[in-house]
C-alpha cells in the first residue's frame, strides 16, 4: 500500500512570514528574524509618530530688573503694575512673587493692593518670559470684535465707548461665560496690550460702558474715577413722582447675603461694611401721576447704588429684579418688567487732553415705554444743574 505523506503540524506563529521565508534558500532565519523583530518593536503608524520638535520661543532677560514707576503709573496697585509690565506673566505667578518678597518698592515688601506712586523704584526678581508671540485668530474672536464694533458710541487711540445692551454682562461669574470682559481680549493691540474696563455697569443696565485701550489710559481714568471727576448721568422709569421733584439722597449701603442671592441695603452710620452714597435726582417728566422719568447724577459708585436709594425713597425703578415687584403697583399696560435704567451719558476728561463726552440712546424695552407714555427724549433734562458733589 502506498504510504500516506505525513502532514507536518504547523506551529503556532507560523503564517504568511513563515511560507514567505521558507520561499527563499537560506532565508527561513532571517525571516524569523524579521518577524521576531516585528514583535519587539511593532510599527509606528505614521500619524502616531512624535511630530517635529518646534523650535522654542526666545526668552526674555531674565535677570534681577529695577524699574521706575512713571507717571502714568502713578496710583497703580502693585499687582496691576505687575500685570502691565509683564503680559505673559501669569496672576498666580505674580502673587508668588509678592507674598515672598521677591518684589521690592524702595527697598521694602509690598502687598498686591498697595498703590504705586510716580518715581518709586520696583525691584523685580529673575523672570521666565516667553516672547509675545503672534495672536492666532479665530472665528470667536472675529465675532466678538464685529460685536463690539457694533456697540461703539466712541474710539480714538486711548479710549472706547460702548453701548452696553441690557442682559449682558461686564465681568464673569459663576455661571457666565460670555461677558464684555472676556471678548475685549478680541481687541487687544500689536503691541500686546489688552483693553480694559475703567468701570462697571450691572448686567441688566444698558448704556455708556468706558474701556481703556492701554496702560497710559487706564491708569489716568482710574484716577479720575477715584478723584470723583467722573460725571456720569443715568435716566430711570419710576412708579409714582418723588417729592420734591429735585433732590439729593444721602444714605449708607452694605451687602446682605442671603441663602442664595445677595442684595444691598441701606445701613446705619457707622455700620461695619457700610459705605457713604450719594445721589441728586431730578423728576424730567410725568405720566398721568403714575409713573416719573427721572434723571439721576451718582456722586459715589457703590453697588445698586441707584436702584437701592430709589426703593429707599418708595420709587424703585420699574423692572428692577431685586428691588422692584411689580404686583404692588398698578402700572399701565405695554410696560416690560425689565431694569428701567441707562446710563445714559458720561463725561470725563482725556488721559490726553480735552473732555470725553458720549451719550447712549434709550434701549428698545425703554424706548417702547417712552413711546407708550409720549416721553421725548430730546427733553432738556434738569439734572444738568446738579452740583457735582
Amino acid at each position: 500500500m502506498p504510504m500516506k505523506k505525513k502532514m507536518r503540524p504547523r506551529c503556532a506563529g507560523h503564517g504568511v512570514n513563515s511560507r514567505r521565508g521558507a520561499s527563499k534558500r537560506g532565508a527561513p532565519a532571517a525571516a524569523h528574524g524579521k518577524t521576531k523583530s516585528r514583535q519587539e518593536r511593532p510599527a509606528v503608524h505614521p500619524a502616531a509618530r512624535p511630530a517635529p520638535r518646534k523650535e522654542e520661543a526666545p526668552l526674555l532677560p531674565t535677570g534681577v530688573q529695577t524699574l521706575a514707576v512713571t507717571p502714568d503709573e502713578d496710583g497703580m496697585r502693585v499687582d496691576r503694575f505687575l500685570e502691565a509690565r509683564f503680559s505673559s506673566l501669569s496672576f498666580s505667578h505674580i502673587q508668588r512673587i509678592i507674598r515672598k518678597g521677591e518684589l521690592r518698592v524702595n527697598g521694602k515688601r509690598a502687598q498686591p493692593k498697595d498703590r504705586l506712586a510716580s518715581g518709586q523704584s520696583v525691584r523685580i526678581p529673575p523672570l521666565r518670559l516667553e516672547a509675545p508671540k503672534p495672536r492666532a485668530e479665530s472665528s470667536a474672536q472675529d465675532k466678538d470684535r464685529a460685536f463690539l464694533k457694533s456697540i461703539t458710541l466712541h474710539e480714538d487711540d486711548d479710549v472706547i465707548v460702548l453701548n452696553k445692551p441690557a442682559g449682558l454682562a461686564v465681568q464673569g461669574g459663576s455661571g457666565t461665560t460670555r461677558h464684555i470682559d472676556g471678548m475685549l481680549a478680541a481687541l487687544t493691540g500689536r503691541d500686546g496690550q489688552r483693553p480694559r474696563l475703567v468701570h462697571r455697569l450691572d448686567k441688566e443696565t444698558a448704556g455708556c460702558l468706558l474701556v481703556a485701550k492701554n496702560r497710559f489710559s487706564a491708569a489716568a481714568l482710574a484716577k479720575t474715577f477715584r478723584s470723583r471727576a467722573a460725571r456720569k448721568i443715568y435716566w430711570a422709569l419710576v412708579p409714582g413722582i418723588p417729592k420734591p421733584k429735585q433732590g439729593r439722597i444721602s444714605t449708607f449701603l452694605a451687602k446682605e447675603e442671603r441663602e442664595e442671592d445677595s442684595f444691598m441695603r441701606v445701613a446705619r452710620h457707622g455700620e461695619e461694611g457700610a459705605s457713604h452714597a450719594v445721589t441728586y435726582y431730578a423728576v424730567v417728566e410725568s405720566a398721568a401721576n403714575r409713573l416719573s422719568w427721572l434723571s439721576l447724577k451718582p456722586v459715589t459708585g457703590r453697588t445698586h447704588q441707584l436702584r437701592v436709594q430709589m426703593a429707599h425713597i418708595r420709587h424703585p425703578i420699574v423692572g428692577d429684579p431685586k428691588y422692584f415687584s411689580i404686583e404692588n403697583w398698578e402700572l399701565p399696560g405695554g410696560l416690560q418688567n425689565r431694569l428701567h435704567l441707562l446710563a445714559r451719558r458720561i463725561v470725563v476728561p482725556h488721559p490726553r487732553g480735552g473732555t470725553v463726552d458720549v451719550t447712549a440712546p434709550l434701549p428698545p424695552h425703554m424706548q417702547q415705554s417712552w413711546n407708550l407714555l409720549g416721553f421725548d427724549a430730546r427733553r432738556y433734562d434738569p439734572i444738568e444743574d446738579a452740583p457735582e458733589a
